[in-house]
């Protein structure tokens, strides 16, 4: 046998074990994603916490006032 023979050999070899490795690494993992893309236009937008005037807080605690001094509301009991 001369060298550029077994070169050839040894390089097609090397090109077997190259694409049955890529096969079990595709087997690992399928390429696709679920889900949104990262970075897409359609993502949800968060949303802070309403911001309640203070008017709007004044008349909410007038109103929990009002249900308590009518006994509505009563006390969460704890539980041990």
């Amino acid at each position: 046998m001369n060298v550029q023979q077994i070169v050839a050999e040894l390089k097609a070899e090397r090109a077997k074990l190259d694409s049955a490795i890529a096969a079990i690494a595709g087997l690992n993992s399928t390429g696709r994603r679920r889900g949104r893309p990262p970075g897409s236009t359609n993502a949800p937008q968060k949303r802070g916490r309403r911001q309640l005037s203070a008017a709007a807080r004044r008349k909410l605690s007038r109103l929990l006032k009002q249900r308590w001094a009518q006994g509505k509301m009563k006390p969460k009991r704890k539980v041990a």
